[in-house]
């Protein structure tokens, strides 16, 4: 589980990256704008969406335990 929450950061991080690029870079000396910075930021979204769904089914499953500070303290 460790890995794929890892990977599925790496995969958000460079889709924020990619953006970023496109951002920059599109639209430039005359040339037209593209979509390519939309497209990585909806990457990233669904990115997102899968990463917050898998957490949740680990935790439905068993693969993953609840810790951290106890209720009503």
């Amino acid at each position: 589980m460790k890995y794929l929450v890892l990977l599925a950061f790496i995969a958000i991080i460079g889709s924020l990256g990619s953006a970023l690029f496109f951002m920059m870079r599109d639209g430039r000396d005359g040339k037209p704008k593209t979509s390519n910075m939309a497209r990585a930021l909806a990457f990233r979204v669904g990115f997102s969406i899968l990463l917050f769904v898998c957490i949740l089914l680990a935790w439905k499953f068993g693969y993953i335990q609840p810790t951290g500070i106890p209720v009503g303290k």
